[in-house]
């Protein structure tokens, strides 16, 4: 998930970070890199505490939702840390996160295109029915699996998301 996330933000990022004579060529990478991993962290926070909701009414909501605010945030900061100014990271941030979460949801969505598996990826990361709960926990953690099988813990879940 994590390439396919990179390959979706570099395929939107030419105008933006590329072509953008504000940002260092020698940084184009490292933007590319804070993007998407602003997007998995907050993602996998949101799975973590049952609000992947906040994420996914961002876009129900014309593009307006603590989730997409919380992804642009995140990047900005990161953009900061890369030297890139506020103001230029601020206008990054608010054009190319809602961009690029919108193909996302619309990957998910759609059936022909199995690139990015939301359903999948949310049973990964939040067991079967999307929320945590302590049968999750102890399953995660190696706990005991079900019908007697051993249980996989935190890393063999996770390794196939990336």
């Amino acid at each position: 998930m994590l390439e396919n996330l990179e390959q979706l933000v570099r395929e939107n990022s030419q105008e933006l970070v590329i072509n953008n004579a504000q940002i260092p060529n020698e940084q184009n990478e490292n933007v590319i890199q804070a993007a998407s991993g602003s997007i998995v962290d907050v993602l996998k926070e949101k799975v973590g505490s049952g609000g992947i909701g906040d994420v996914i009414s961002s876009f129900t909501q014309g593009g307006n939702g603590s989730g997409l605010e919380q992804i642009t945030a995140s990047f900005t900061d990161k953009l900061g840390a890369l030297g890139i100014n506020a103001e230029t990271a601020k206008s990054i941030g608010a054009s190319l996160i809602p961009m690029v979460m919108s193909k996302f949801f619309n990957k998910t969505a759609d059936p022909n295109d199995s690139s990015f598996d939301l359903q999948e990826i949310l049973g990964k990361l939040g067991g079967a029915d999307g929320k945590f709960d302590f049968n999750d926990v102890k399953d995660l953690l190696g706990g005991g699996g079900k019908d007697g099988e051993e249980g996989g813990g935190l890393l063999d879940r996770l390794k196939g998301l990336f």
